[in-house]
Protein backbone atom coordinates (compact mmCIF):
# COMPACT_ATOMS: atom_id res chain seq x y z
CA UNK A 1 0.00 0.00 0.00
CA UNK A 2 1.68 3.28 -0.52
CA UNK A 3 1.87 5.88 1.46
CA UNK A 4 -0.28 8.96 1.83
CA UNK A 5 1.22 12.34 -0.06
CA UNK A 6 2.56 14.79 2.10
CA UNK A 7 0.39 17.97 1.91
CA UNK A 8 1.75 21.19 3.69
CA UNK A 9 -0.32 23.90 4.25
CA UNK A 10 1.11 27.78 5.24
CA UNK A 11 -0.55 30.34 7.34
CA UNK A 12 0.29 33.34 8.23
CA UNK A 13 -2.92 35.25 9.79
CA UNK A 14 -6.45 34.51 10.39
CA UNK A 15 -7.42 35.86 7.06
CA UNK A 16 -5.81 33.42 5.19
CA UNK A 17 -6.22 30.31 7.60
CA UNK A 18 -9.94 30.95 7.26
CA UNK A 19 -9.17 30.48 3.99
CA UNK A 20 -7.92 27.20 4.03
CA UNK A 21 -9.73 25.44 6.84
CA UNK A 22 -11.84 23.80 4.82
CA UNK A 23 -9.44 22.29 2.39
CA UNK A 24 -7.44 21.47 5.45
CA UNK A 25 -10.24 19.46 6.43
CA UNK A 26 -10.67 17.96 3.34
CA UNK A 27 -7.44 16.50 3.06
CA UNK A 28 -7.35 15.51 6.87
CA UNK A 29 -10.16 13.38 6.53
CA UNK A 30 -8.51 11.86 3.46
CA UNK A 31 -6.47 8.89 4.04
CA UNK A 32 -4.60 9.59 1.09
CA UNK A 33 -2.90 12.49 2.38
CA UNK A 34 -1.07 13.58 5.27
CA UNK A 35 -1.65 16.93 6.51
CA UNK A 36 0.67 19.07 7.57
CA UNK A 37 0.30 23.16 8.98
CA UNK A 38 3.00 25.45 8.81
CA UNK A 39 1.82 28.03 11.28
CA UNK A 40 3.95 31.45 10.95
CA UNK A 41 3.82 35.20 10.75
CA UNK A 42 0.96 37.39 12.55
CA UNK A 43 -0.80 33.98 13.80
CA UNK A 44 3.23 33.64 16.68
CA UNK A 45 2.78 37.59 17.74
CA UNK A 46 0.79 38.15 21.07
CA UNK A 47 0.00 41.28 19.86
CA UNK A 48 -2.19 40.09 17.06
CA UNK A 49 -3.90 38.26 19.28
CA UNK A 50 -1.92 34.82 19.01
CA UNK A 51 -3.72 33.00 16.99
CA UNK A 52 -2.02 30.02 16.30
CA UNK A 53 -4.00 28.91 18.99
CA UNK A 54 -7.22 29.58 16.89
CA UNK A 55 -5.14 26.64 14.19
CA UNK A 56 -4.08 24.83 17.22
CA UNK A 57 -8.38 24.60 18.34
CA UNK A 58 -9.10 23.12 14.84
CA UNK A 59 -7.55 19.62 15.89
CA UNK A 60 -5.50 19.69 12.95
CA UNK A 61 -2.67 17.10 12.36
CA UNK A 62 1.21 18.22 12.41
CA UNK A 63 1.04 21.52 13.17
CA UNK A 64 4.37 23.50 13.36
CA UNK A 65 4.66 26.59 14.85
CA UNK A 66 7.72 28.89 13.30
CA UNK A 67 8.02 32.65 14.19
CA UNK A 68 9.19 34.68 11.63
CA UNK A 69 9.50 38.07 12.82
CA UNK A 70 9.28 40.87 15.84
CA UNK A 71 7.08 43.82 15.30
CA UNK A 72 10.22 46.46 14.53
CA UNK A 73 10.78 43.81 11.33
CA UNK A 74 10.59 44.78 7.44
CA UNK A 75 8.65 42.79 5.04
CA UNK A 76 11.88 41.57 3.36
CA UNK A 77 13.34 40.46 6.90
CA UNK A 78 10.21 38.52 7.35
CA UNK A 79 10.20 37.05 3.68
CA UNK A 80 14.34 36.36 4.64
CA UNK A 81 13.17 34.76 8.00
CA UNK A 82 10.04 32.60 6.69
CA UNK A 83 12.05 31.21 3.86
CA UNK A 84 14.90 29.97 6.05
CA UNK A 85 12.38 28.72 8.24
CA UNK A 86 10.22 26.89 5.41
CA UNK A 87 12.67 25.52 3.56
CA UNK A 88 14.18 23.61 7.19
CA UNK A 89 11.13 22.25 7.88
CA UNK A 90 10.34 21.06 4.38
CA UNK A 91 13.93 19.53 3.71
CA UNK A 92 12.62 17.58 6.55
CA UNK A 93 9.18 16.19 6.30
CA UNK A 94 9.56 16.19 1.91
CA UNK A 95 6.14 16.85 1.11
CA UNK A 96 4.60 15.64 -2.51
CA UNK A 97 2.73 19.44 -1.49
CA UNK A 98 2.45 23.14 -0.60
CA UNK A 99 0.12 25.44 -0.56
CA UNK A 100 0.09 28.93 -0.05
CA UNK A 101 -2.88 31.51 -0.34
CA UNK A 102 -3.11 35.34 -1.64
CA UNK A 103 -0.40 37.83 -1.30
CA UNK A 104 1.39 38.18 1.99
CA UNK A 105 5.30 37.53 1.97
CA UNK A 106 4.49 33.68 3.78
CA UNK A 107 2.94 32.92 0.40
CA UNK A 108 5.55 34.06 -1.01
CA UNK A 109 7.98 32.58 1.00
CA UNK A 110 6.25 29.13 0.15
CA UNK A 111 6.12 29.52 -3.42
CA UNK A 112 9.74 30.10 -3.22
CA UNK A 113 10.93 27.26 -1.41
CA UNK A 114 8.56 25.38 -3.73
CA UNK A 115 9.95 26.33 -7.18
CA UNK A 116 13.89 26.23 -5.23
CA UNK A 117 13.57 22.86 -3.99
CA UNK A 118 11.30 21.10 -6.82
CA UNK A 119 8.19 20.87 -4.71
CA UNK A 120 4.97 21.44 -6.41
CA UNK A 121 3.51 24.42 -5.05
CA UNK A 122 -0.65 24.98 -4.86
CA UNK A 123 -1.37 28.96 -5.23
CA UNK A 124 -4.96 29.71 -4.14
CA UNK A 125 -6.48 33.26 -5.35
CA UNK A 126 -4.21 34.13 -7.61
CA UNK A 127 -5.00 36.65 -10.44
CA UNK A 128 -6.78 39.30 -8.27
CA UNK A 129 -6.37 43.04 -8.35
CA UNK A 130 -5.66 44.85 -5.29
CA UNK A 131 -2.84 47.55 -6.28
CA UNK A 132 0.59 48.57 -4.46
CA UNK A 133 2.99 45.64 -3.23
CA UNK A 134 0.64 43.34 -2.53
CA UNK A 135 -0.39 42.79 -6.17
CA UNK A 136 3.36 42.49 -6.67
CA UNK A 137 3.84 40.02 -4.11
CA UNK A 138 0.63 38.13 -5.63
CA UNK A 139 1.86 38.23 -9.00
CA UNK A 140 4.85 36.88 -8.09
CA UNK A 141 3.22 33.70 -6.20
CA UNK A 142 1.70 32.87 -9.14
CA UNK A 143 4.73 32.65 -11.26
CA UNK A 144 6.12 30.55 -9.03
CA UNK A 145 3.73 28.12 -8.60
CA UNK A 146 2.67 25.23 -10.36
CA UNK A 147 -1.07 24.59 -9.87
CA UNK A 148 -3.57 27.71 -9.99
CA UNK A 149 -7.00 27.33 -7.59
CA UNK A 150 -8.72 30.79 -8.65
CA UNK A 151 -11.77 32.49 -7.56
CA UNK A 152 -13.26 32.85 -11.09
CA UNK A 153 -12.86 33.00 -15.01
CA UNK A 154 -11.39 36.75 -14.70
CA UNK A 155 -9.08 35.85 -12.53
CA UNK A 156 -7.71 33.25 -14.50
CA UNK A 157 -7.90 34.80 -18.04
CA UNK A 158 -4.96 37.22 -15.58
CA UNK A 159 -2.85 34.17 -14.78
CA UNK A 160 -3.16 33.48 -18.84
CA UNK A 161 -1.84 36.70 -19.45
CA UNK A 162 1.40 36.62 -17.17
CA UNK A 163 1.71 33.30 -19.39
CA UNK A 164 0.34 30.17 -17.06
CA UNK A 165 -0.94 27.31 -19.15
CA UNK A 166 -4.67 26.75 -18.60
CA UNK A 167 -4.60 23.41 -17.95
CA UNK A 168 -2.53 24.73 -14.77
CA UNK A 169 -5.35 26.68 -13.70
CA UNK A 170 -8.18 25.88 -12.06
CA UNK A 171 -11.71 28.23 -11.60
CA UNK A 172 -12.66 26.76 -7.71
CA UNK A 173 -14.52 29.73 -6.54
CA UNK A 174 -13.52 31.29 -3.51
CA UNK A 175 -13.12 29.23 -0.46
CA UNK A 176 -15.18 31.63 1.62
CA UNK A 177 -18.08 30.03 0.22
CA UNK A 178 -17.41 27.03 2.03
CA UNK A 179 -17.69 29.18 5.17
CA UNK A 180 -20.67 31.07 4.44
CA UNK A 181 -22.43 27.74 3.68
CA UNK A 182 -20.90 25.74 6.57
CA UNK A 183 -23.78 26.11 8.91
CA UNK A 184 -21.01 27.07 11.53
CA UNK A 185 -21.56 30.88 11.26
CA UNK A 186 -23.66 32.58 14.35
CA UNK A 187 -27.08 34.14 13.72
CA UNK A 188 -27.41 37.84 13.38
CA UNK A 189 -29.05 38.01 16.80
CA UNK A 190 -25.82 36.67 18.48
CA UNK A 191 -23.58 38.81 17.04
CA UNK A 192 -25.89 41.84 17.73
CA UNK A 193 -25.46 40.49 21.39
CA UNK A 194 -21.39 39.84 21.30
CA UNK A 195 -20.93 43.44 19.90
CA UNK A 196 -24.03 45.34 21.72
CA UNK A 197 -25.78 46.53 19.18
CA UNK A 198 -28.96 46.95 20.46
CA UNK A 199 -30.76 48.39 17.12
CA UNK A 200 -31.82 47.47 14.22
CA UNK A 201 -30.84 50.91 12.00
CA UNK A 202 -27.47 50.43 11.35
CA UNK A 203 -24.15 49.97 9.47
CA UNK A 204 -21.21 47.93 8.66
CA UNK A 205 -18.12 49.19 7.51
CA UNK A 206 -15.22 47.47 6.22
CA UNK A 207 -11.20 49.27 6.05
CA UNK A 208 -8.57 47.60 4.77
CA UNK A 209 -5.24 49.49 5.21
CA UNK A 210 -2.88 49.89 2.82
CA UNK A 211 0.09 48.27 3.65
CA UNK A 212 2.55 50.57 1.99
CA UNK A 213 0.75 52.91 4.08
CA UNK A 214 2.13 51.13 7.20
CA UNK A 215 1.53 53.89 10.22
CA UNK A 216 -1.10 56.09 8.94
CA UNK A 217 -4.22 53.72 10.43
CA UNK A 218 -5.14 55.67 12.60
CA UNK A 219 -5.19 59.05 10.69
CA UNK A 220 -7.41 57.41 8.05
CA UNK A 221 -9.95 56.04 10.61
CA UNK A 222 -10.18 59.33 12.11
CA UNK A 223 -11.30 60.69 9.00
CA UNK A 224 -13.48 57.71 7.64
CA UNK A 225 -15.27 58.41 11.49
CA UNK A 226 -15.72 62.39 10.75
CA UNK A 227 -17.08 61.29 7.52
CA UNK A 228 -19.78 58.95 8.90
Amino acid sequence: MNSPKKIVFVTGTRADFGKLKSLMNVIQEDKNFELHVFVTGMHMLAKYGYTCEEVENANFSNIHKFINQNVSDGMDHVLAKSILGLSDYVREIQPELIIVHGDRVEALAGATVGALNNVLTGHIEGGEVSGTVDELIRHAVTKLSHAHFVANEEAQDRLLQLGERLESTYVIGSPDIDVMNSGMLPSISEVKNRYEIDYDDYGVVIFHPVTTEFGSGENQISKISDIL
